[in-house]
């Protein structure tokens, strides 16, 4: 938005409402044969509001909505949320025991799912689930059992007046809850981060603003809707702008090489493995790609000759790395365009406008430049907490308003940080945080596994990917490659422990703790072997 708006004065339904006064007839979003401009993208929002004005929704609300990047998605969320209630995005790599404990835990009233996405059924996931606040399920694109259409659902909304929708829109305030985002923490229990609509929209205003984004750009958005990264960086962030939403279901790179030419995109964030999947495609040379302008990574570690590559082989005019959690908006530091290769590789930039960012000592005092210490955040992109989980959310931010990342980083004298490890065991594959006790957790429910310890070891084009040690149940055997495939039937496919070990025992402390530094030592030995 121009410098004379303050987006923390707004909220994101409004912000669509703006983007039709600001953009009118220039494209919104291109999905399939679908064409919606701001103005008509402005419409359908209203329409969509009145449809959960209809359902009965009421501030406050939880809905959640479980499926890929389509417009369908957007329009529902604007609708939710101009009504007052609380967008909680689902993972589509979910299976059904892990998506019904979000919405168990969220009580949300309605869920938006889709008939059929990669030959799964999401509604047919739920069955035998034990949802006691869902009231209804509505099936955005596709037929599924159980669940009304879209279509039919939006049909309901007749019975609203469009006034009546508008001026809920408007009784929406910056300081409301715009969604809660489920990360899984060291419990192994995801955990709903909370936050509002005008501490969204004015840290992804620092950020479009970072790395140049502007009106007409098209922006394929390969990032899932449910993270931040595709949805506050991705469609929310065009209708701040004006650039062209090009949602992106499933990444293929011939296919996401077709449309940057066919439909001339500029603008095409993602981790550094979806740049390394398209560098190694063996018809890379085939495709037109001088489209490309605007490019932004993070997540995982950039190797430096990666942003060459990006630039000289790829195209990109820019590059930008940068530092964000669930628990901050999504963003909390950036490197500059106008910053060297190996500072955008080696670095995650420094802090956003108005955002404070420090490396501390245990007693919480700041470390000296160069020396590591644990990255806290303070500023208005600090969530407003867990979602009815005061405890966590005590443990995470401090009584003077710091934020713990649990991430150790070692800052330079410009402020630049660089990630060095985590106090944390997480670990990120493909640009997917992967908890290890959430992933044991699971592990535990395989009828032939007593105990389970989950470490991220190192991958060429993945960044990192789990090693499970899995010590056996009393008079069982079980195999690795049987253990395997149970996780890809029981957890999201991310999760999945790429190698699994059979070990008699794991190694423990004093404190009967497992030291996983002495597995990442085992785990370096066996993958040498």
């Amino acid at each position: 938005m121009s410098t004379e708006v303050d987006l923390s004065k707004m909220t994101i339904p409004g912000l669509a409402m703006a983007a039709a006064e600001r953009f009118g007839s220039a494209s919104a979003i291109e999905d399939g044969e679908t064409r919606l401009n701001f103005v008509e993208l402005a419409d359908a929002a209203v329409e969509s509001t009145r449809a959960f004005l209809a359902a009965g929704i009421k501030p406050g609300d939880r809905v959640a909505v479980w499926a890929p990047n389509i417009h369908e998605w957007i329009l529902a969320a604007l609708g939710l949320q101009a009504v007052g209630a609380v967008l909680v995005p689902l993972n589509t790599r979910m299976k059904g025991n892990e998506a019904a404990y979000i919405l168990q835990k969220s009580r949300a009233r309605i869920l938006c799912t889709v008939g059929d996405f990669l030959d799964t059924d999401y509604v047919a996931m739920l069955r035998g689930q034990d949802l006691p606040a869902l009231e209804k399920m509505v099936s955005l694109r596709g037929e599924s059992s159980g669940a009304v259409s879209w279509q039919a659902f939006l049909a309901g909304g007749a019975a609203v007046g469009e006034d009546e929708a508008r001026r809920a829109l408007a009784a929406v305030r910056p300081e409301d809850l715009s969604d809660i985002l489920f990360t899984s923490g060291t419990t192994g229990k995801p955990k709903g981060v909370m936050t509002t609509h005008g501490q969204n929209l004015k840290a992804f205003a620092s950020w479009t603003s970072v790395i140049g984004m502007r009106a007409g750009d098209r922006y394929l958005i390969v990032n899932p809707f449910f993270h931040a990264f595709g949805y506050k960086a991705g469609w929310m962030s065009c209708l701040m702008r004006g650039a062209t939403i090009l949602p992106h279901a499933v990444f293929d790179v011939p296919a996401v090489l077709a449309r940057a030419g066919t439909e001339q995109v500029s603008v095409l964030p993602g981790p550094p493995a979806l740049y390394q999947t398209i560098l190694a495609h063996p018809d890379l040379a085939k495709y037109d790609i001088s489209s490309l302008r605007l490019a932004v990574t993070g997540a995982a570690p950039t190797p430096v000759e990666l942003i060459h590559q990006m630039r000289d082989v790829l195209g990109f005019e820019t590059v930008i790395t940068g530092y964000g959690l669930t628990e901050v908006c999504g963003i909390a530091t950036m490197c500059r365009y106008d910053d060297e290769p190996e500072t955008i590789a080696t670095t995650s930039g420094r802090a956003i406008d108005d955002v404070e960012v420090v490396c501390v000592d245990p007693e919480g005092n700041e470390v000296a430049r160069g020396e590591p210490g644990e990255i806290v955040v303070r500023g208005y992109n600090v969530m407003r907490g867990y979602f009815e989980d005061e405890e966590a959310t005590r443990d995470t931010i401090d009584a003077d308003g710091w934020l713990h990342t649990g991430d150790i980083g070692v800052m330079d004298e410009k402020g630049y940080i660089r990630i060095t490890d985590r106090m944390k065991d997480m670990f990120i594959m493909g640009g997917f945080n992967c908890y290890p006790a959430e992933i044991e957790n699971l592990l535990f429910n395989h009828e032939e596994v007593a105990q389970a310890a989950v470490i991220g070891v190192p991958d060429g084009r993945m960044g990192e990917v789990g090693m499970a040690f899995v010590v056996p149940a009393a008079g069982c055997a079980p195999k690795a490659d049987a253990i395997i495939a149970w996780c890809r039937d029981n957890m999201a496919n991310y999760k999945v422990p790429r190698y699994v070990e059979v070990v008699t025992d794991l190694p423990l402390n004093a404190s009967n703790k497992v030291m996983k530094y002495v597995l990442r030592e085992r785990a370096t030995e066996i993958l040498q072997e």
